[in-house]
């Protein structure tokens, strides 16, 4: 089988293992730069081209898509779609996943417990936006932030004031959101393949900060989660039409609460903190679920 990885670099630890995975398992692995391709939107035809000249048809593509360039990756994943080549994760959930304010309102829709949240650009009172995310301390959140970036811990109402006022002066769309004080800066990562959660760790946050990102220096330990936990990451991914995603969860009084749902999580840390080859199992599932593969090895029969 032919596998293409859509990532702009070849260098990332993610890329390096699904590249290792899919060539111990007996596979042809090609990592395209996603900005490079460009496409022939046809009906009769539809191609992608690379470097110059048409891109040969892959058996299958996993789609690697930094938020910085959702609009055109996504593009280009609903390109191969087109060609009618098996995609990891859909460029529909891609979307969806990426606006995090769909994300909240389909996950809401659903049931799924999550942080009370307000949303605003420019609300004409401040006070009741921070009523609705129930009051200080809460956090406020830029609607296009990632990583942690864009995300401030007011601690007072005044706080709250000041900071929203000051997201308002850039004319941005913010998240105003309930702190959960219980969780006490910890969070949980939690990789979902297809209809299984195959990895999770416990994200603390560095003493003097709120927010549990590995790259804010967070640290990160393997953790055994419950039930309700499971049930929840799965469900959150399914709601996305995600086959592969990192769904953030966190511990409150009232259950598990979903924090994001993210359509290209790295691989870094959940294999490091947990020991397990989650690159094996994601080619394992390409295996299982793409049409082609699946018929010519029920063929072998």
């Amino acid at each position: 089988m032919k596998i293409i990885i859509l990532s702009r670099n070849t260098k990332l630890y993610s890329s390096k293992r699904l590249i290792e995975a899919g060539i111990a398992r007996g596979h042809e692995v090609e990592i395209v730069d996603t900005t490079r391709c460009y496409m022939n939107i046809t009906s009769t035809h539809p191609e992608i081209h690379y470097r110059g000249k048409p891109l040969d048809k892959p058996d299958a593509v996993i789609p690697r898509i930094g938020a910085s360039i959702t609009f055109y990756g996504t593009a280009v994943v609903r390109q191969f779609e087109m060609m009618g080549v098996f995609t990891l994760n859909e460029s529909v959930s891609i979307s969806r996943s990426r606006d995090k304010l769909r994300s909240l309102q389909l996950l809401s829709r659903k049931g799924i417990g999550m942080p009370i949240t307000g949303f605003a650009n420019s609300p004409d009172d401040v006070r009741d936006l921070i009523k609705i995310a129930s009051d200080a301390p809460l956090v406020i959140k830029l609607l296009e932030g990632t990583q942690g970036m864009g995300v401030v811990l007011a601690e007072t109402q005044q706080a709250a004031e000041s900071v929203i006022g000051a997201f308002m002066e850039l004319d941005a769309n913010i998240l105003a959101q309930e702190y959960i004080k219980e969780s006490s800066g910890e969070d949980i990562r939690c990789f979902v393949i297809g209809e299984r959660v195959v990895a999770s760790m416990s994200r603390k946050a560095k003493p003097g900060e709120f927010r549990s990102n590995i790259h804010r220096g967070a640290t990160a330990s393997s953790i055994k989660i419950s039930p309700e936990e499971r049930k929840t990451a799965v469900r959150a991914a399914q709601i996305m039409g995600l086959n592969v995603a990192g769904v953030d969860i966190m511990r409150s009084a009232r259950g598990p609460l979903v924090l994001e749902v993210n359509s290209s999580p790295g691989l870094e840390g959940i294999e490091t903190t947990t020991g397990i080859d989650v690159a094996n199992k994601i080619i394992e599932f390409i295996e299982k679920h793409q049409p082609t593969h699946t018929n010519r090895t029920r063929g072998k029969g």
